[in-house]
């Protein structure tokens, strides 16, 4: 299929690892675009997709499924040249894609708090603005007020009315906790250390970074995307949130090099082979340090 050297077919505590985080083939190319091919252009060929999809057990029938409903959903496109295809991301996916990663790569300690952003849902179409606002990692006081700690970033336009309030003193804790399920939240947390601690010591096959980059972000961007972030009086005791965070940054700053190294070996676009934007990517590994 290809002249280029396939990865490798998981195996040993990396099918283990498989086994305990199962991912589906249209969730895992969205990792895949948003962690490598994103930063280098947003194109590839379909074969790097295939192989890359194998190092985590998904065939090739699922990948060509699942290229197909993303290509029907809007974010990707297809183009084909010769005998080969390649698939790049639509620009909404793309800016889709740099929102999250704002979330998933940002700093592992996060700006200070200066009040809340609050939003009034409207009546009408209440529930497709629910989903819009938990998409930017609202909480909901209740089914009519969705709420988010303003750090300074700027926010989207965003259905409802937006207003501010000042800080409290730590007593709206339960409410807090409520509003984003943050028991639940906490569990997943500490399932994601449990299942990621023993690679933090460094011994990795250097044929498996990539796969293994891949997959502690598709576990942890659930994480990132639910984490309000909230200052330690509004949460629960022993909140894992910090740990997770730290965790992820130093395996992801650990995998890079060799990843790094497999994508500008094998990886393609139409162009030619795909050229990473070096200051992007040293500015996210900055990030995380």
């Amino acid at each position: 299929m290809t002249s280029h050297a396939a990865p490798a077919e998981p195996s040993g505590a990396f099918a283990g690892l498989l086994n305990a985080l199962p991912v589906s083939a249209a969730t895992f190319i969205v990792t895949l675009y948003g962690d490598v091919i994103s930063p280098r252009g947003g194109e590839v060929w379909t074969g790097n997709i295939l192989e890359t999809l194998a190092t985590v057990g998904i065939s090739e029938s699922r990948v060509r499924t699942a290229l197909s409903r993303l290509v029907a959903a809007g974010q990707l496109e297809g183009t084909r040249e010769g005998r080969r295809s390649y698939y790049r991301l639509t620009q909404r996916a793309a800016g889709a894609f740099s929102a999250a990663a704002r979330l998933i790569y940002a700093p592992v300690e996060p700006a200070p708090m200066r009040a809340w952003h609050l939003v009034a849902l409207p009546d009408e179409n209440r529930e497709a603005a629910a989903r819009i606002l938990a998409r930017h990692r609202f909480g909901f006081l209740s089914p009519h007020l969705a709420v988010l700690p303003d750090r300074g970033a700027s926010l989207p336009r965003l259905p409802g009315c937006l207003f501010s309030a000042a800080t409290d003193d730590g007593r709206l804790g339960d409410l807090l906790a409520a509003a984003w399920q943050l028991s639940a939240l906490s569990g997943r947390m500490r399932c994601f250390i449990e299942h990621f601690e023993p690679w933090d010591s460094g011994d990795v096959p250097h044929d498996a970074a990539l796969g293994l980059r891949l997959l502690l972000v598709h576990a942890y961007r659930e994480l990132a995307l639910r984490d309000p972030l909230l200052p330690p009086p509004f949460l629960p005791p022993d909140w894992p949130g910090p740990g997770a965070r730290a965790l992820f940054a130093r395996l992801y700053c650990a995998l890079s090099p060799a990843a790094e190294t497999i994508v500008s070996a094998h990886f393609m676009s139409r162009s030619g082979p795909l050229r990473p934007d070096r200051k992007r990517l040293e500015r996210r590994l900055d990030d995380l340090v």
